[in-house]
């Protein structure tokens, strides 16, 4: 074998480059000491993020009829979220059955409490929760030659790109509806990779609620270049598919919501044929008003009758603040999907 055929086996598309530098031997996602590591999502900021949750989860389970809710963390990371989840949801009362659904190995010291399975539980009845789950799906990108032909980009280990094979079939069909590119220079990264990974994901619940939460974009406000970009060690990096850093993207939510054409109905619908409820597509900073969490300062009277209260309601609102903050995690989306429970059966 020559070295230049060496050289040419080196190039993948984004997808089959993401997929093998994040998930394959050595992937990030596999490494021992976590996202965490790397980047810091609602759930690391505050405590409050995961016990806004576990409200939500007693919303779910009070609509079930059942104090014995399924909570399901998609994109678990290391167990952070689900932990959090099941100690603020033992004060309301309600016995969780936790699953973790991630792809690495189960972390040392984790509840035992927790199933912790690599795919997502079918036939539960509660709270399904992906948080920046989705955004770490492997998708190909495209990008609009001088010509005006939408191509797929390629991609070298050391992150160096090239034009590939113009865009055709279901992902051109997909571009068309979701993410039109018009312009020379013009990128996108397609997104049906996610569209049915969501919607498998939302088939396995047998009634409850599918929340996914991520940092994303709807069709009236594409970003015109796309979003692919790195990070290692807390800072944002060039995307380069070696394994030594997160590769991630915005996800487009509306189209996640609408139902990925692949997904168990084929057209938004349940594994039966009964069409779900349509989604709501709310802000971060939404969702947790809904739930409680709001970033206002506490009245100064209580630094004088409760001193030690009025720090600690100080650094929770704080912390509220960061969770709900415009340009911030407060642009965060929420993609919520009721699923009724009169789909059973």
């Amino acid at each position: 074998m020559t070295d230049e055929t060496c050289r040419r086996r080196e190039w993948a598309g984004w997808r089959e480059a993401a997929e093998r530098a994040l998930y394959g031997p050595g992937g990030f996602y596999l490494r021992p000491e976590g996202p965490a590591a790397h980047f810091r999502t609602s759930v690391h900021a505050s405590p409050l993020y995961a016990a806004a949750v576990a409200r939500l989860l007693g919303e779910v389970a009070a609509e079930l009829g059942t104090g014995e809710p399924a909570f399901v963390d998609v994109g678990a990371g290391r167990g952070e979220l689900v932990t959090g989840v099941l100690a603020a949801a033992a004060g309301a009362g309600l016995r969780v059955r936790a699953y973790a659904v991630e792809r690495a190995a189960r972390p040392a010291g984790l509840d035992p409490r927790i199933v912790w399975t690599d795919r997502v539980p079918r036939g539960v009845r509660g709270l399904l929760f992906a948080n920046e789950w989705l955004d770490n799906v492997p998708v190909d990108v495209a990008e609009t030659d001088a010509a005006g032909v939408a191509r797929y980009v390629e991609v070298a280990p050391d992150g160096t790109e090239r034009p590939g094979a113009p865009v055709t079939g279901p992902d051109a069909e997909w571009l068309a509806r979701w993410w039109p590119l018009r312009e020379p220079g013009a990128r996108a990264e397609i997104g049906r990779p996610r569209d049915r990974a969501w919607a498998e994901a939302v088939a396995c619940l047998a009634a409850g609620r599918a929340v996914a939460v991520d940092y994303a974009h709807v069709r009236a406000s594409r970003p015109p270049f796309g979003t692919l970009t790195g990070f290692r060690e807390g800072r944002e990096v060039p995307p380069v598919p070696d394994g030594s850093c997160d590769l991630t993207a915005h996800v487009a939510l509306d189209a996640c919501g609408a139902g990925a054409p692949e997904g168990p109905g084929g057209d938004g619908s349940d594994a039966g044929g009964a069409r779900l409820p349509e989604p709501e597509l709310v802000t971060q900073r939404e969702a947790l008003r809904r739930l409680g969490v709001f970033g206002a300062r506490p009245p100064l009277t209580l630094a004088s009758s409760d001193p030690a209260g009025y720090v600690r309601a100080l650094a929770a609102a704080g912390e509220a603040a960061e969770l709900t903050a415009p340009g911030g995690l407060g642009d965060f989306l929420w993609l919520i999907q009721r699923v009724p429970a009169a789909r059973e059966g």
